[in-house]
């Protein structure tokens, strides 16, 4: 996987979006935002170090997934936990569930429209609901 410079959103509209949510715009960040920030998809941290050092080494994995924590707490990205292994980070950060092919390891959108949540089980005392997060697990039929 890799990105030409057509590709990537333009420098200075990404450290706009990275200020837009109180992260400073150092080099790595606005390189990494810029890669997530290219379309909508869905990178694992191992992903976003080899596009980012497709050329030349110059960001570590430590910075990558430092920065991939930040992005999420700051909500310009959705993390997904797919399995204990596995996160993903999502440039979509519209409500929305998924579809994860267990054979491929493929991530889809699936719109909130498509998903009908129509009961949820009694929640803890002193709680409330903050979302419901759908992944619909595929794989090849036999």
């Amino acid at each position: 996987m890799s990105y030409t410079n057509e590709e990537l959103m333009p420098k200075s509209e990404v450290i706009g979006i990275l200020r837009q949510h109180q992260i400073s715009p150092t080099q790595q960040r606005v390189e990494i935002a810029q890669i997530l920030m290219s379309k909508p998809q869905h990178l694992c941290a191992e992903q976003v170090l080899e596009i980012v050092n497709q050329d030349r080494p110059k960001v570590s994995k430590a910075t990558v997934y430092n920065t991939l924590g930040l992005f999420a707490r700051k909500g310009l990205v959705q993390e997904l936990i797919i399995d204990p292994t596995k996160v993903y980070y999502d440039s979509n950060t519209r409500h929305h569930h998924h579809f994860y092919n267990v054979d491929t390891g493929e991530l889809v959108d699936i719109n909130k429209e498509e998903v009908d949540v129509a009961r949820l089980p009694n929640l803890p005392m002193g709680t409330i609901p903050d979302g419901v997060d759908v992944v619909v697990r595929v794989r090849k039929a036999s």
